[in-house]
This record gives structure tokens, C-alpha cells and sequence, in this order.
């Protein structure tokens, strides 16, 4: 009887098992929010002959700890989670390069060119960004922390900032990810100011 009731137990564990449901996976996006409005029609973006403005936003760097799909959240001093079940839709770096482009391309109604080849005379102005931190801490803020440049092609001045952002965050995970929008909404806002005055006249 005892080998019949370890196999009716096994077999019932086993059934469980797969009626189980599985976790699901949720994706996020750091862009295809509603950006910035436009900037003014009055306002000129200084060096743009022709009216019309192009960028290259350059590839973004992010730091090794958060260069994966997965979210990685801090969950104490000095530790961390990754988030199977909850992950990036893109490579990390491409979602903010991504949603810094959007947005600055919005707000200056701006071309981005970046590997893509642009008319002659043109003058791009290349924008760099370096993110040294990508804090996400649920329930508490989002934070963005990042080294970025701005310079013309042809010219050798360059503009060098660092801007950190840090948003306020409600429960969950939608909350963590507006956060992190917002955040870097703000950087774009500020790169789109300094490219409007050019790295002549800017200042972070």
C-alpha cells in the first residue's frame, strides 16, 4: 500500500504542478509617451542653416550592472534583484537613446541623421550621453544619472554637462518605469537647450 500511496502523491504533486499557472512576463518601454511640445517657431537653434535641424544621437552608454533586459532593482544597501518576469522590450541603452532621441527631436523639430546619411552643407549637432547611474528603487524614485555632450559637426567646441535626475515613485512597477520616462524626459528637455543655443552660447 505504501509504494501505491507514494505514487497517488507523487502523481497529485505532479498534477498541481501543471495546472499551475505560469507567471506572466510583462515588457516595458522607456519611450512612446506624448514628449515635450515642439519649441517656438521663434526661437532658433543657433548655426542651423535652412531652418531645418539634424541630430545624431550617438549610442548611449549604461553601466555593466544594468546592461541586460531584465529589470534590476535595489532592494537594500549594496543589493540588488533582477526581474525575470519583467524586462525591457529592447537593450537597455537602445530604450534610452531611443526616448532621448524622440525627445529632443520634438522639442527642436529636428531630424535625428544618426547612421542614416544627411544633405550636403549640413551640420548635424552630435550628442553623446554616458549614463553613469540607472537607479531604480520601487516605491521610493527613479533615478538618472548622466554625463552628455553636445557638438556641432565641423565645429570644435563642445559642451560638456551632467545632469541628475531623480523622480518620485509610487508602488509597483508601472510606477518604477513612469519614473524613469520622466527622468529621462527631463534630460532631453535639457540637451534640446543646450543644441538650441548652441555649443557656443550653452551653458548646463
Amino acid at each position: 500500500m505504501k509504494p501505491i500511496r507514494a505514487a497517488l502523491t507523487i502523481g497529485t504533486a505532479a498534477l498541481l504542478a501543471a495546472c499551475a499557472s505560469p507567471v506572466p512576463d510583462h515588457f516595458y518601454t522607456l519611450s512612446g509617451s506624448a514628449p515635450a511640445a515642439a519649441a517656438p517657431a521663434a526661437t532658433p537653434v543657433a548655426g542651423a542653416p535652412g531652418g531645418q535641424i539634424y541630430i545624431e544621437m550617438l549610442a548611449v552608454n549604461v553601466p555593466a550592472q544594468v546592461k541586460r533586459n531584465q529589470l534590476v532593482v535595489t532592494t537594500g544597501a549594496g543589493q540588488v534583484d533582477m526581474l525575470e518576469h519583467h524586462r525591457w522590450i529592447g537593450p537597455l541603452a537602445d530604450e534610452i537613446g531611443h526616448a532621448l532621441s524622440l525627445q529632443v527631436s520634438a522639442e527642436l523639430g529636428a531630424i535625428d541623421v544618426y547612421r542614416t546619411p544627411y544633405p550636403p552643407g549640413a551640420a548635424p549637432y552630435r550628442i553623446s550621453t554616458n549614463i553613469q547611474r540607472f537607479e531604480s528603487l520601487p516605491g521610493q524614485y527613479a533615478l538618472v544619472d548622466a554625463t552628455w555632450s553636445v557638438r556641432q559637426v565641423g565645429n570644435t567646441q563642445v559642451l560638456t554637462c551632467r545632469s541628475v535626475l531623480r523622480e518620485p515613485v509610487g508602488q509597483g512597477y508601472d510606477a518604477l518605469v513612469a519614473g524613469h520616462r520622466a527622468a529621462l524626459a527631463k534630460l532631453g528637455s535639457a540637451i534640446a537647450a543646450a543644441v538650441r543655443k548652441g555649443p557656443a552660447g550653452g551653458s548646463c
